[in-house]
């Protein structure tokens, strides 16, 4: 059974969502502030998070930024709440690691339809494949993990999935709706601009200098690629 964390301080739709993801078969837990939703992840992860971000004592942002900091939980699934209209928060939120949102006020239907998504795209696939070495990056696909120069970094789950998905696909422009497709899927949520965030977070983790990137090359118009130089 999937268990879940709803961090959320409005007890009605901690409620609201419970019931409707116990209909469904989950596990649910909850917190009402940002302090005691990372007490309960270090002390007992859960499968997914559900996160919003106006919280007491900790904002949602803070909690999602420590998580990805931690190396045993950087790819617990995050699904974000924020207040409908706000995109400059869901742009941040996605940037300190959030693997999707929720505008509120949202449908509960919506919000299991979210949670399953996710959940799906966050499971490693059937077939491993071989790890990939290019230059100092050395990438894992059996343990979804990256390192450069023998350095392991803290990749998100979606992260490794994107990375590795261009890697595989050397000097090949992608476009963000390509990208979206191969990597979030037909359930995706996320609009094409997350693509770009999800790069710039990239280029932050594995390049050198995130303002001239070695590996992850924009082309503009066009796309994203991974550069491998012969």
């Amino acid at each position: 059974m999937k268990r879940v964390l709803i961090v959320e301080d409005d007890k009605d739709i901690v409620e609201l969502v419970r019931y409707n993801l116990e209909k469904e078969g989950y596990q649910v837990a909850s917190a009402a502030d940002g302090l005691g939703a990372l007490a309960h992840v270090k002390k007992s992860a859960p499968d997914l998070v559900i996160l919003d971000l106006m919280l007491p004592k900790l904002s949602g942002l803070e909690v999602c930024r420590e998580v990805r900091r931690d190396v045993a939980l950087n790819r617990l699934p995050i699904l974000m709440l924020t207040a409908r209209g706000d995109e400059a928060d869901r742009v941040v939120g996605l940037e300190m690691g959030a693997d999707d949102y929720v505008t509120k006020p949202f449908s509960p239907r919506e919000l299991v339809a979210r949670v399953k998504a996710l959940l799906r795209r966050t499971e490693p696939g059937g077939d491993v494949e071989k790890p990939l070495e290019v230059g100092a990056l050395f990438i894992d696909p059996a343990a979804y993990r990256v390192s450069r120069g023998g350095t392991p970094l803290t990749l998100s789950t979606l992260e490794f999935r994107l990375l590795y998905y261009l890697a595989r696909r050397p000097n090949r422009v992608f476009s963000r709706d390509q990208l979206l497709d191969a990597v979030w899927g037909a359930e995706r949520f996320v609009t094409p601009r997350s693509v770009d965030v999800y790069i710039r977070r990239l280029r932050e983790k594995i390049e050198t200098d995130a303002e001239q990137p070695e590996y992850l090359k924009t082309v503009r118009g066009a796309g994203y690629l991974f550069e491998i130089r012969a």
